[in-house]
């Protein structure tokens, strides 16, 4: 143990009463790599395993719950999800969603008086908007036809639309092989129903039943479902109807100018969006983070102890600068102690809306994790600019914004997500974030991988540490979460390069989120202010 206390020297006094004793993960496990393909069980819940315990590389979320948490439930954390809106019906979300205790439920009367009439779950700053153009055609339309800059969005935008083209038709092609080799196999078997396995272990396998064999291994391998499949037909045909429509004006329906900060009296209280397919997203993120952890059947979230404050702020498209810095106002009035981010876009016309935002909530001691985006290019000053960033200049301006890459189940050379963003600066940390399981509307699951799968695995951490040591300020809260991360395999693939180089320069820490280790770390040290 006196070990243990000199590796997290000074030790001081804890801001808690608790105290969590425990063996930390501080040093590579190489010898502790899964050698034998994960369960279905072990895929569902891969970012909730711990590596020394189960050869699996996950936050060591169960094992810190079984093992120091032990039925504890710590301080109610309202963790606000800015996102695509949420289906708050969703069974499993439906005990998580954060309640305006001060709000009257459909009076039409603004009780609060918060500015906001009966905002009971959060607002939806889109109103009944859906669809949006991207960021660069918005400001393609403020140039001049024909002008230098003008023709430099257009010349991308076509390129976007020749490429989204190509996606549309690839995806066809592979639901339309969905659907025969569906048919061959459900006549080969004599059976509507069936499971892979079933088709595995059939004899004698006939060619079209070996082709239609192989095609569901690519599925299978790739985590592809007709659902999930469904969903990416219609995002690029959505791409090519509204992000790069020059023609097409998404905002016209909520009435507000985007251009006016002053102008912040739109919206309603509708946080599920107009259709709760557009919720897909934020339902899935919102599931990471506060899901029900009593259900093997469903997915299991990090810290069911949260509430979760729903901000519809991220349409179908590039947000606006003017909802992201309303939403975190809104979030930093009304109670969240964490924001989650799960966007991001290469160009902010009005990125000073959002830096005020961001300052106002590190003065009001709201911690913001964000996703560090899916482009697998470094994002450090100087290289390919995201937004939203603390970063001015190549300095942070705030001490707390944790922005997070992402990594998947693999501890090898693999470990880092080949879509992740990077950058020993401006990336703070990684967390679990390729093929997450978790809820999407209408009581249904999916796998999906994505920097902002990590970003809320990073936030229900972050909760459960502010629930148990709630003295603690958001920018130590940032700082227990780098500083006591597991280690990421020694060498590493650089997302972009494919060259193998150290976890340091991939991110700050070079480490991954870690809530077992988090929660050790924080009963034995703090930090001056």
């Amino acid at each position: 143990m006196k070990k243990l206390i000199y590796i997290f020297s000074p030790l001081v006094i804890s801001c808690s009463s608790i105290k969590f004793v425990g063996n930390p993960t501080i040093t590579h496990l190489t010898d502790y790599v899964k050698k034998e393909v994960l369960s279905e069980y072990e895929e569902k819940f891969w970012h909730l395993k711990d590596l020394a315990k189960d050869s699996i590389p996950g936050m060591s979320v169960d094992r810190a719950h079984d093992e120091l948490i032990k039925g504890q439930k710590g301080e109610t954390v309202i963790v606000a999800v800015i996102d695509s809106g949420v289906d708050i019906e969703h069974p499993e979300l439906k005990g998580a969603i954060w309640v305006n205790e001060d709000e009257i439920p459909n009076n039409l009367v603004d009780d609060d008086q918060n500015g906001y009439v009966d905002d009971i779950h959060g607002w939806n700053f889109l109103g009944d908007a859906e669809l949006e153009n991207m960021e660069s055609v918005r400001l393609q339309k403020k140039e001049i036809p024909g002008s230098k800059a003008f023709e430099k969005f257009e010349k991308d935008r076509l390129k976007n639309i020749k490429n989204k083209k190509k996606e549309l038709s690839d995806i066809e092609d592979i639901i339309e092989q969905y659907h025969e080799s569906d048919s061959i196999i459900k006549v080969t078997l004599g059976k509507e129903n069936y499971t892979y396995d079933e088709i595995e272990n059939f004899s004698p396998k006939t060619f079209s039943l070996m082709e239609a064999l192989i095609f569901r291994r690519f599925l299978n391998d790739n985590q592809l479902t007709k659902s999930k499949l469904e969903v990416y037909l219609q995002e690029a045909q959505n791409s090519i109807n509204a992000h790069y429509n020059i023609d097409f004006n998404g905002r016209a329906v909520v009435g507000d100018d985007p251009y006016d900060i002053n102008d912040n009296r739109y919206g309603n209280a509708n946080v599920v969006g107009p259709k709760k397919e557009g919720a897909n997203h934020g339902t899935h993120v919102s599931g990471i983070i506060a899901s029900s952890r009593n259900n093997d059947n469903g997915n299991r979230g990090v810290f069911d102890n949260s509430r979760l404050m729903v901000l519809r702020a991220v349409p179908d498209g590039d947000e606006y600068d003017k909802d992201i810095a309303l939403a975190i106002r809104y979030a930093v009035d009304n109670g969240a102690k964490i924001i989650n981010t799960s966007f991001g876009k290469g160009y902010s016309p009005n990125k000073e809306w959002v830096w005020d935002a961001l300052k106002y909530a590190e003065k009001k001691d709201v911690l913001i994790v964000n996703a560090a985006g899916n482009s697998g290019a470094n994002i450090d000053p100087g290289y390919k600019k995201t937004y939203i960033t603390d970063d001015v200049d190549g300095e942070e301006i705030v001490s707390n914004f944790l922005t997070v890459g992402a990594v998947g189940s693999s501890y090898t050379n693999e470990q880092v997500a080949s879509f992740s963003n990077f950058g020993p600066i401006n990336v703070d940390v990684f967390a679990p974030g390729s093929e997450i399981w978790s809820s999407v509307p209408h009581e249904k699951y999916e796998f999906y991988s994505g920097t902002s799968m990590a970003a809320p695995n990073a936030s229900g951490v972050a909760a459960v540490i502010r629930s148990f040591f709630p003295k603690l300020k958001a920018h130590q809260i940032k700082k227990i979460l780098m500083n006591s991360g597991m280690p990421i395999y020694p060498e590493v693939e650089n997302p972009e390069s494919g060259e193998l180089v150290s976890p340091k320069t991939l991110s700050k820490s070079g480490k991954m989120v870690n809530l077992y280790n988090a929660l050790i770390y924080a009963s034995n040290k703090s930090y001056k202010k």
